[in-house]
């Protein structure tokens, strides 16, 4: 993986090892040569994923809307700032960059760019390796809730058991590396065989 999309809250009033944790995820990431393509943002753990990154030495791509790109709201600090017309072209060209993507905790635009991912992998549309960093167990309801549509017939297990979950950055960066895409899986779900 030479690039991975950062899915993750723009909100400053959140507990500090979220923070904590997205810096050190953007640190391990440049450290790793890998570079982050992110929303460009520089509040919340945007911000510090970005600056984590950039702190170490690594290249740092933030995509952004217009209406974002203000001074209150966008990273300046940054290799490159790509400006998309709206949400949509904006996660496709997240999407273009990236060889793998992490959602940290976050709200509603990081659950929609990772549902949104996760979906593209379950149909066929990318192989590329999808994980949670499940800082303060942020993401326990959403892996019970995935675990239940598992249980009741509306995903395939291997769907499931394809998103990479760890606690600590270096952990998650080794399963992603690990990550083999469910083939026959996508198959099944696409009625190809």
């Amino acid at each position: 993986m030479k690039s991975i999309c950062v899915f993750c809250g723009s909100s400053d009033s959140v507990h500090a090892d979220y923070k904590t944790a997205a810096y050190q995820l953007g640190k391990l990431l440049a450290e790793s040569g890998i570079s982050v393509v992110y929303g460009g943002g520089k509040t919340g753990l945007m911000g510090k994923v970005a600056d984590g990154a950039v702190d170490a030495g690594g290249e740092v791509i933030g995509v952004i809307i217009p209406s974002m790109n203000t001074p209150s709201l966008a990273h300046t600090g940054l290799a490159r700032m790509d400006v998309t017309p709206h949400m949509h072209s904006r996660k496709a060209r997240m999407h273009e960059l990236s060889d793998g993507y992490i959602a940290l905790p976050g709200g509603f635009g990081t659950w929609d760019e990772l549902f949104e991912t996760v979906t593209w992998a379950q149909t066929g549309a990318h192989e590329k390796p999808v994980g949670l960093l499940n800082v303060r167990g942020y993401y326990n309801p959403l892996l019970a809730a995935m675990d239940h549509a598992v249980a009741e017939g509306f995903i395939f297990k291997e769907h499931r058991d394809a998103i990479c979950c760890e606690v600590e950055p270096r952990q998650l960066l080794d399963a992603m590396k690990k990550y083999d895409h469910p083939h026959d899986a996508v198959k099944r779900w696409m009625r190809e065989d």
